[in-house]
């Protein structure tokens, strides 16, 4: 078989999977960016849960779609963007629109808390991407960060201690899933240092009988001035 040939199979090959009806509304509903657990995904193709695993084992094995085991659950998003960029085109071609993703988290909470001892919600996820935006995080191995030179520079001025951090009996950082965003923030004794600057700098309060953050008029400038985060 010629190269060409093979490239025409594997394309036949990564349409028929898209192609199943189940598989295209779980591939669709993850278009938007976030992640979500094979139970959710098994509602959205109106499949049973074993039917759904099944499913998304094949678009596993197509690399169509990655898996993010956190604790008990398995989070489920696109493999990348070319994988948004096909869907995308397929659907300009079919017409029509797709549903939005409304998390029914309260907005306070979905704003900004905490989760265990770092920042999630809305506030935690915004500073993962910036701080991915800036390359001060690059990706490690086994689903996790590290710090590149630059974020080691603007680490250091929020007076963390990289060595001290490091040294955790934790994991330093990586990815984690935010439940209602379900797009991550940081994780890990990084995330819990940033944690603590915000807290000790009076970037945020903490609410004294949930988890969730106010975001004080001092942070706000902070963020803006030392993350380019509005």
């Amino acid at each position: 078989m010629n190269v060409e040939s093979h490239s025409d199979t594997a394309a036949s090959q990564i349409a028929a999977e898209i192609g199943e009806p189940a598989r295209a509304s779980m591939l669709y509903c993850l278009l938007d960016g976030r992640a979500r657990t094979s139970t959710e995904l098994a509602m959205v193709g109106n499949v049973t849960p074993s039917t759904a695993s099944v499913h998304l084992h094949r678009l596993k094995l197509r690399r169509l779609v990655k898996v993010l085991a956190q604790g008990k659950h398995r989070y489920y998003s696109l493999a990348g963007a070319n994988v948004a960029s096909a869907l995308e085109a397929l659907s300009v071609l079919a017409g029509g629109t797709r549903e939005i993703f409304l998390p029914g988290t309260p907005n306070p909470l979905r704003a900004a808390r905490t989760c265990y001892d770092h920042i999630a919600g809305t506030l935690g996820v915004s500073i993962h991407d910036r701080f991915k935006e800036l390359t001060w995080l690059s990706d490690g191995s086994g689903n996790s960060y590290d710090l590149t030179p630059a974020g080691v520079k603007a680490c250091k001025a929020l007076d963390i201690d990289i060595d001290t951090t490091r040294a955790l009996r934790r994991r330093f950082a990586y990815p984690c899933v935010d439940w209602s965003e379900r797009r991550p923030h940081v994780g890990g004794a990084l995330g819990a240092a940033l944690w603590h600057v915000a807290l000790k700098r009076k970037w945020v309060i903490q609410d004294t009988d949930s988890r969730a953050l106010t975001v004080t008029r001092l942070g706000k400038r902070e963020m803006l001035r030392r993350f380019g985060l509005q």
